[in-house]
């Protein structure tokens, strides 16, 4: 997660729609305007000034694979991710995984528009660490098609300290076991990340393409600079 700077561009005061303490720190909702703001450990992470850094995490990863039947998405954030990979037909069934218990509480309640109805036939949330799931210790279980992971700000930006070792070679090894044949791992980071690359192509394997995608986003007058990395698994 991880958008922008949470600073300008918001109408009048910013209210709070709900907060609750986690082991992981506090989770909070708040409203500025018409712009929803998620607030994580007393940090700004994302807002809907501007989603298309989500919604290309999410098409960019798709258009990689011929069928992906099963997609898992490593954390919620404001559901724009999982919704772009539910707007897919392809896509029979979507796990998404997010630490913080509240924000699933919250989406499932329909607390705010952002996040009402996204768990249903095809979509399914969880309450789980994505390293562990992905390490096959709890939760959804794989083999996936697609594996997003948006779960903090990227290797040297992070909200929580213990996502990092998602970023390292044991994480991203696990993500890549946890791909079907043919599968497609992206990672979102807030900032070019030269060693989280690296890491990815050391633990890709002789078949499988690395890239690394950087993403220009205009917003508030400023521009930011994101990046993706994904990992393309051979097939059969």
């Amino acid at each position: 997660m991880g958008r922008g700077s949470g600073e300008a561009g918001r109408d009048g005061p910013a209210r709070t729609v709900a907060r609750e303490g986690t082991p992981h720190g506090e989770v909070a909702l708040r409203r500025r305007g018409d712009v929803l703001e998620l607030v994580v450990d007393g940090a700004f992470a994302m807002d809907t000034v501007d989603t298309s850094t989500e919604v290309a995490l999410a098409t960019d990863a798709l258009r990689r694979h011929q069928a992906p039947a099963r997609v898992l998405v490593g954390g919620l954030g404001l559901g724009f991710t999982a919704r772009a990979v539910l707007d897919d037909p392809r896509v029979e069934q979507v796990d998404v995984v997010e630490l913080a218990e509240p924000l699933v509480r919250w989406a499932r309640q329909g607390l705010v528009p952002e996040l009402a109805g996204l768990e249903g036939a095809r979509c399914a949330l969880h309450v789980a660490d994505v390293a562990d799931v992905l390490a096959g210790e709890g939760g959804p279980v794989g083999p996936w098609d697609v594996v997003l992971l948006d779960v903090d700000n990227g290797p040297d930006f992070l909200v929580h300290a213990a996502n990092a070792g998602l970023y390292e070679e044991a994480g991203l090894a696990a993500a890549a076991a946890a791909l079907a044949p043919g599968g497609v791992l992206v990672v979102w980071s807030s900032h070019v990340a030269p060693g989280l690359l690296a890491a990815l192509r050391s633990v890709a394997g002789e078949d499988a393409v690395v890239e690394e995608d950087v993403l220009a986003v205009a917003r508030e007058g400023r521009t930011f600079t994101y990046a993706t990395y994904s990992l393309v698994r051979a097939g059969c």
